[in-house]
């Protein structure tokens, strides 16, 4: 079985030797340097080793029996967690073809045995640094992609709601009654849109968790809130808006701008793939004893049974055609079930009674 030593790592390494010497010797030097050590003796145990927490390094013995450290390093290499880890090689042999040999096989350094601690420690130190600052770099890629996605996903819903107000106000009949609401529509929409963004920019986006133990939202006001915002764009694409929520109770534990952005992407979501039911209900009702949901329930055409299993999964749309022009990323109910399971609660889907979608937000109560 490997042993493993442990110190105030600043990287892990698996070290793979069948000389149990050679294994103590390494270890112990790599172990004062900071690293953490995990050691295997055949491999087998390393490819158990590695399998169980993915090194950043590999320290690999040229020639062993039964499995060498060539055949050990290619078997590395087919798992795909395991490729991105610099293999060096530690070995006796002089032979050029067999050190050309194991920089074709993948490995990016080798040391010399018997070796100068001094030397082990340089490669292994430049390694493990290249190795970290690569992975920081893809991580603050990553963290970057992702915040750019949030942003644009989030601004969506609000620049649509301002492109449909002030489409209505070009038309040459609009009513004085409607234009005064598109107006007020292009504003609310206008003035979230800025929210949004100062919220990224301020860094709250982040801060969500911390608020979440203190932010108390009403799912009435939230659902009056998309009849306000929602009516005339869902008049317009020929659905109905029918509330049905009790006055009073339905305060729920969380942000109420993060519910309602959650909220209106279900909304909108009906409108888009949904409108041909020409009904959307909201319904408002306590659920298990200290929780309350929220239903966004349609008539459209449902979800089919081999598309609900990716339903929740990043890039998924509810249908091959994006009746939104391109604009959909295919993010929001995967970011919407994100955001409630951080609040506690839960997010799924059911077929409705009668034919239709139904989206059902269970939360904590507040």
């Amino acid at each position: 079985m490997p042993h493993t030593a442990t110190a105030s790592s600043t990287g892990r390494i698996l070290v793979v030797d069948d000389q149990a010497a050679n294994l103590r010797v390494v270890s112990l030097l790599l172990g004062r340097r900071g690293y953490e050590v995990v050691t295997a003796g055949t491999g087998p145990e390393a490819l158990e080793a590695a399998r169980e927490r993915a090194p950043d390094l590999f320290l690999l013995d040229m020639m062993m029996p039964g499995m060498d450290g060539f055949e050990l390093l290619a078997a590395l290499r087919e798992e795909p967690g395991l490729r991105a880890a610099p293999a060096v090689f530690l070995t006796a042999a002089h032979d050029r073809d067999l050190l050309l040999r194991a920089f074709e096989s993948g490995a990016v350094d080798y040391v010399t045995k018997p070796f100068m601690p001094e030397e082990l420690l340089a490669r292994v130190d430049a390694h493990i640094g290249l190795k970290l600052a690569r992975d920081r770099l893809e991580r603050v890629a990553r963290e970057r992609q992702e915040l750019v996605n949030l942003v644009a996903h989030d601004l969506k819903n609000p620049l649509t709601s301002v492109l449909f107000a002030s489409e209505m106000l070009q038309l040459p009949d609009v009513e004085p009654r409607r234009a005064t609401r598109y107006l007020q529509v292009i504003h609310d929409s206008a003035q979230d849109a800025v929210s949004y963004i100062r919220r990224y920019l301020e860094g709250q986006a982040r801060a969500q968790d911390a608020r979440a133990e203190t932010a108390e939202a009403c799912l009435r006001e939230t659902v009056d809130w998309l009849l306000q915002r929602y009516e005339l764009q869902l008049e317009a694409s020929g659905m109905r808006l029918s509330i049905l929520a009790p006055e009073q109770g339905g305060r729920v534990a969380i942000d109420p701008l993060v519910l309602r952005q959650v909220a209106e992407n279900l909304v909108t979501n009906a409108m888009k793939y949904a409108r041909d039911g020409g009904e959307l209900e909201l319904v408002v009702r306590p659920a298990a004893p200290g929780y309350w949901q929220l239903l966004t329930q349609d008539r459209g055409p449902g979800i089919p049974a081999a598309k609900q299993r990716e339903l929740f999964k990043p890039f998924q749309r509810l249908a091959e055609h994006d009746p939104a022009g391109g604009l959909s990323s295919g993010l929001g109910l995967s970011l919407a079930k994100q955001i409630i399971g951080t609040a506690g609660g839960q997010l799924w889907y059911e077929d409705r009674e009668g034919g239709g979608a139904c989206f059902v937000v269970e939360l904590p109560e507040a």
